[in-house]
């Protein structure tokens, strides 16, 4: 598979930001909240293998969809993009923004499961245990309580219905063998030698999270920021979501000559 296969929606003009989602459901369900920054801002919303119309892959990988999104960037754009991940898409994006750092103008990243960096915390270690618990016992469950599960163990707060159809039977059929993002060893230090300004958000809502957000950002020299009152489902926050979003992209923009 090549970046050109990915399904790829783009909304307004000016500087481009590339959007990547996270687990579960698509491009345009997660970010719909973010489709009034398409005032100031050309959004490239891709859907992941699997989403939309892209075509899947054997089974859902950050490191190989870190691959297909680094070419994304470095086709997108000669300027260069921002780079923005949720969530399974924020540990895509650290891959994404390492091995494409002369592409990406930005990095913003909300909550990213590779627990693996923070795993001598007890609350992290815990969670990871319950994860891999929940995977090895994939094939007894029905997709709905498979996303139950996951879903309360992450703190989102999307509501999941009695019955799964559609896009949201696909989207816990392909978490089931999606690769856990816990398995996950971000080039952290690469990130941090890398000259484009980062972010990182957490919700507030999970010690378990935090605990992430804070190792990720200190170690590859982010600034930190909290969005209280969507649990780990940040992008739905709105408004104070897309204000800061703006603002540091803003301020990136300023800071940076244009590139030829």
């Amino acid at each position: 598979m090549r970046a050109a296969d990915l399904e790829l929606a783009r909304h307004g003009r000016g500087p481009l930001v590339l959007f990547v989602h996270g687990s579960i459901v698509g491009a345009q369900r997660t970010w719909r909240w973010q489709l009034p920054l398409a005032e100031q801002w050309e959004l490239a919303l891709v859907n992941r293998p699997g989403f939309g119309k892209s075509p899947p892959l054997e089974r859902g990988d950050f490191e190989v969809e870190g691959q297909l999104i680094a070419e994304l960037c470095e086709d997108l754009a000669p300027r260069g993009v921002h780079l923005v991940g949720h969530s399974y898409g924020a540990v895509i994006a650290l891959y994404a923004a390492a091995q494409a750092r002369q592409a990406v103008r930005s990095l913003t990243i909300s909550e990213p499961g590779c627990m693996g960096v923070a795993s001598s915390e007890p609350a992290v270690a815990a969670q990871i245990a319950s994860g891999d618990l929940l995977y090895e016992h994939a094939e007894r469950l029905t997709p709905l309580d498979f996303l139950r599960a996951f879903r309360g163990g992450v703190g989102s707060t999307h509501e999941t219905p009695g019955e799964l159809d559609g896009e949201l039977l696909a989207g816990a059929q392909l978490l089931m063998r999606e690769r856990p993002p816990w398995e996950a060893d971000p080039p952290l230090q690469e990130l941090r030698d890398a000259s484009f300004a980062k972010l990182v958000i957490s919700g507030g809502h999970s010690p378990v999270f935090e605990a992430i957000c804070d190792v990720v950002a200190e170690r590859i020299g982010a600034r930190r920021v909290q969005i209280l009152g969507r649990g780990h489902t940040i992008p739905s926050a709105g408004e104070p979501y897309n204000e800061l979003l703006d603002s540091f992209m803003r301020e990136t923009e300023a800071s940076q000559h244009p590139r030829d």
